[in-house]
């Protein structure tokens, strides 16, 4: 990386990454705490600690209890904004201002984060909330965990949460933030033009004190590296679209996939373009524009501490899922037996290699991808050195990998449609 860096790690576990950039006087901080929805006890209590962590502070020696008006408030004088998000396997807590604002921004995290306060009244509106707009699973997510579970075996990405014996309290969710909210595995980012030095010596003396962890909400390794191969048919009754139902063909498949320092990621993404990653793909055009049976066609590398497999993902009509799904082996046949053409290898060279600098176009989408690539354990140059990884990957290492990955005979095909008179294929109902 050619910016100035600092990166350390303080006495408490917290790593913190300081990026000097240069341009608009902005400052990014992003908070990375590992947050898998491991312990399915916990599973409402983590919900609506991440809906309500910010809004509010405990009074300290310096100033006194905060209410979530007066944390926005705070937060827009200093220009700037603060929001959680949740993912699989983390929490990130953001924040995006002025590089004058940094300082106070910090201070208000580290209040944030050692004098939390989970107030009756929060909580109870957090919960009416949830209660009038239950998060039933939907189709797509109904079918991903059956997919993935038959592919990588019991997990908790498979495994849907059990209900909680009681409502969480305050004190439940105090609890958890003093075993989820801790500096030992958590990754503090600041995209700053300020000194990197300086930026880390100032969150050591707001963040020295903080203290806990590690959490231990780390999503295991799925049993299997590579998906089970196979297919899973689930149906449903037809026209319940208004009900929950999918009221439409989907199909989603896993085929094996290597993490992203791997050496054969790159000829691998590559392949993945090629078969589904754009509008000009080979699936697309077969599936979509040859046949005109989905309208929804891609292809992704998906990966995280559980594992990594390739995601083909198509919609169609109702009635249509067991054709697409045949669509898709022919193709997927095709490319793995074939290899792509030179002229297709260029093109999602192309396209790969502008995808990257998109990652990186602005502060806020730049401090993201930084944090995730502290948070996974890249080098913070990553995507950068991305670029001249794929400049060298040969057309003969694309249909290698394209042989490798895309053979059928590897993928998991799993396939949700209304109620079809196929028992040929292994099927459940939903």
């Amino acid at each position: 990386m050619n910016r100035e860096t600092s990166d350390t790690t303080l006495g408490n576990g917290l790593r913190v990454v300081a990026v000097r950039t240069h341009g608009a006087p902005l400052a990014e901080v992003r908070l990375v705490l590992p947050y898998a929805r491991t312990a399915p006890h916990l599973a409402e209590a983590q919900e609506l600690l991440a809906a309500l962590f910010g809004t509010g502070t405990a009074p300290s020696a310096t100033a006194g209890a905060r209410t979530r008006q007066d944390v926005a408030d705070l937060a827009a004088d200093l220009g700037a904004e603060l929001s959680t998000v949740v993912t699989a396997e983390s929490l990130v807590v953001a924040a995006s201002g002025l590089r004058a604002g940094l300082p106070g921004v910090l201070a208000l995290l580290a209040d944030l984060l050692l004098r939390p306060a989970y107030r009756e009244a929060e909580l109870a509106l957090a919960q009416r909330r949830a209660a009038a707009s239950p998060r039933t699973p939907g189709p797509r997510q109904r079918l991903r965990r059956a997919l993935l579970g038959h592919a990588f075996g019991t997990h908790p990405l498979v495994d849907p949460p059990t209900a909680p014996a009681a409502a969480t309290t305050p004190e439940d969710l105090y609890a958890l933030h003093a075993r989820a909210v801790v500096p030992d595995g958590a990754v503090l980012l600041v995209t700053t033009p300020d000194d990197p030095d300086g930026v880390g010596a100032h969150v050591r003396e707001l963040l020295g004190p903080w203290s806990g962890g590690p959490s231990g909400l780390v999503l295991p390794p799925f049993a299997r590296r590579a998906p089970r191969p196979g297919r899973i048919a689930l149906t449903e009754p037809a026209g319940t679209a208004e009900s929950g139902g999918s009221g439409q063909a989907l199909v989603l498949c896993a085929a094996p996939a290597v993490p992203d320092g791997h050496p054969a990621h790159a000829p691998l993404h590559l392949a993945q373009l090629i078969l589904g990653g754009s509008a000009s793909s080979r699936l697309a055009r077969r599936v979509r524009d040859r046949h005109g049976l989905a309208y929804a066609v891609s292809a992704d590398l998906r990966g995280n501490r559980a594992g990594d497999w390739l995601e083909i993902e198509c919609a169609g009509a109702p009635g249509t899922a067991g054709r697409i799904a045949g669509e898709i082996t022919d193709c997927l046949r095709e490319l793995a037996a074939d290899g792509p053409s030179p002229e297709e290898v260029e093109r999602a060279r192309a396209y790969a290699s502008g995808f990257t600098r998109f990652a990186l176009a602005t502060r806020t989408e730049e401090a993201s991808a930084l944090a995730g690539f502290a948070a996974a354990g890249l080098p913070l140059d990553w995507l950068e050195g991305y670029r001249d990884r794929l400049a060298k990957v040969t057309h003969h290492q694309v249909a290698e990998a394209a042989g490798y990955f895309l053979d059928p005979a590897r993928v998991a095909f799993s396939t949700l449609d209304e109620a079809e008179h196929d028992h040929e294929n292994d099927r459940r109902t939903l």
